[in-house]
C-alpha cells in the first residue's frame, strides 16, 4: 500500500480554561496543531497529529512541523505505508533528528495499518488490556489557594491523579504542594511537576521541605545529571519527563536508578512505532509509565488512547485526555473521558473520522 499523497492542515485549539501555565512563566492560550493526512494507492487514508507545547518547552515548534514535512514528504512518496519499521528507517535517513516532525506521519501510518488489517491500533500494538484506563489532570500554575481549589472540581469529573505545575519560586511551590495535598482523599495521587524549572539547590530545598507529604517529584531540573542528584537526596517517588526521548536514556536511567516513573510522549520519540519500543522496554525493566504526548486535540487523544490501552496494567501509571482541555473538536469517534477514565475505539485504526469543515484546506500538499 504505497503512499501517493501527504497533506498537512493547520488547526488552532483554544483552551477551555483560558490559559495553561507552567514553570518559568510559560503560558499558552491557543495551541497550533498540525494534522497529517496520508492517502495511499489502496484508497485508504490515515490520519495523524502533532502539536508542540509552544516553541519554548521542547526543541519543537508548530511551523517546524510543517516545514519538516515539506522537507521529508517527497522522500516518502511511493513507500509502503504499512511497513512501519522500514518507513521509520527511511525517515531517519532522509531527515536527521527532528523526531516530532516524523510523529504525525508515523501515527497516520498506524491508522492505515489498522484500517488495512480491520483491527484497532491498540490490538496491533500489543492488545487491549481491560475496559478502560485512568487519566491524570494537570493543574495549571496559579496561587497555592487557587490550585488547591481546583482539586474538588476535577475530582467531581472523576480524576484521581493530579499533576501539579510547580517549578517557580521554591517557597511558593512548597505552599502549592502542601495546599493541594491537603485536598487529597484516599486513593488520590499527587505529582509535583517542575517541568525543569528549579535550580538544583532550590529543588533540594523543596523536596526536603515536603518530605512528610505523599507526592511524586517530576523533572525538577533541566539536565539528567541534576535530576539524578535530586533523586539521590530524596525518598519521594521520582518521575522523569523532558529528558526521556530515546531508548538509551531509559537504559541509563534504569542503570542509575534515576526514576520510578517516566513520561513517554509520542512526538518526542518520533511516533507510535518508537514510543512503543520505549514502552515495551520500560515494561521489561519494571519502570512505570505515563503515556501521552506534548499536546494535541482529538487525533492525538485517540492515539494516546490506543497506546495506553495496549499497556499492561502493571506498567501503566496514567495517561491524558487532551481533547477535554480544548474547545475545538477536529474529529468524530474520538475517545471521551468518562468519570476520569478513557477507552480506545474498537473501530479499525485510530477509529476517528476528521471533520473536514473544521480542518479546511490543507496548508501543504506533497504528491
Amino acid at each position: 500500500m504505497k503512499i501517493r499523497r501527504i497533506a498537512a492542515y493547520r488547526v488552532e485549539l483554544p483552551l477551555r480554561e483560558g490559559s495553561y501555565k507552567w514553570s518559568g512563566g510559560k503560558a499558552v492560550t491557543v495551541f497550533d496543531s498540525t494534522i497529517v493526512r496520508i492517502d495511499t494507492d489502496g484508497d485508504l487514508t490515515g490520519w495523524g497529529e502533532v502539536c508542540p507545547l509552544g516553541p519554548f518547552y521542547l526543541p519543537a515548534y508548530a511551523n517546524g512541523v510543517r516545514a519538516g514535512i515539506a522537507e521529508l514528504g517527497p522522500h516518502l512518496i511511493g513507500e509502503n505505508a504499512l511497513e512501519l519499521g522500514k518507513l521509520n528507517h527511511r525517515m531517519d535517513a532522509a531527515l536527521k533528528g527532528h523526531a516530532y516532525v516524523k510523529s504525525g506521519i508515523d501515527m497516520a501510518c498506524w491508522d492505515l495499518l489498522g484500517k488495512a488489517a480491520g483491527l484497532p491500533a491498540c490490538v496491533l500494538m500489543g492488545g487491549r488490556f481491560g475496559d478502560d484506563f485512568a487519566l491524570y489532570r494537570a493543574i495549571s500554575q496559579e496561587s497555592p489557594e487557587a490550585m488547591a481549589g481546583r482539586v474538588g472540581g476535577y475530582r467531581r469529573e472523576g480524576y484521581r491523579r493530579f499533576q501539579l505545575k510547580v517549578g517557580g519560586d521554591p517557597d511558593v511551590d512548597i505552599e502549592r504542594i502542601r495546599a493541594v495535598a491537603a485536598q487529597l482523599q484516599p486513593g488520590d495521587r499527587l505529582v509535583a511537576d517542575a517541568n525543569t524549572g528549579w535550580r538544583m539547590h532550590d529543588a533540594l530545598r523543596v523536596v526536603r521541605a515536603v518530605r512528610d507529604i505523599d507526592v511524586y517529584i517530576e523533572q525538577p531540573c533541566l539536565s539528567y545529571e541534576e535530576c539524578l542528584t535530586v533523586r539521590r537526596h530524596t525518598d519521594h517517588p521520582f518521575v522523569l519527563d523532558e529528558v526521556i526521548d530515546a531508548v538509551d536514556v531509559l537504559l541509563r536511567g534504569h542503570a542509575d536508578r534515576a526514576m520510578d516513573v517516566v513520561n513517554i510522549k509520542i512526538s518526542k520519540f518520533g511516533g507510535l512505532t518508537k514510543a512503543r519500543q520505549a514502552r515495551d522496554l520500560c515494561a521489561c525493566l519494571g519502570v512505570a509509565m505515563t503515556l501521552e504526548d506534548s499536546w494535541g486535540g482529538d487525533i492525538v487523544t485517540a492515539a494516546i488512547a490506543h497506546f495506553a490501552h495496549s499497556c499492561s496494567p502493571e506498567a501503566f501509571f496514567s495517561a491524558t485526555d487532551f481533547n477535554s482541555y480544548v474547545t475545538v473538536s477536529t474529529a468524530d469517534g474520538t475517545p471521551q473521558r468518562t468519570n476520569g477514565r478513557m477507552a480506545a475505539s474498537t473501530l479499525p485504526g485510530l477509529g476517528i473520522t476528521p471533520k473536514m469543515e473544521v480542518l479546511g484546506k490543507p496548508v501543504l500538499v506533497i504528491e
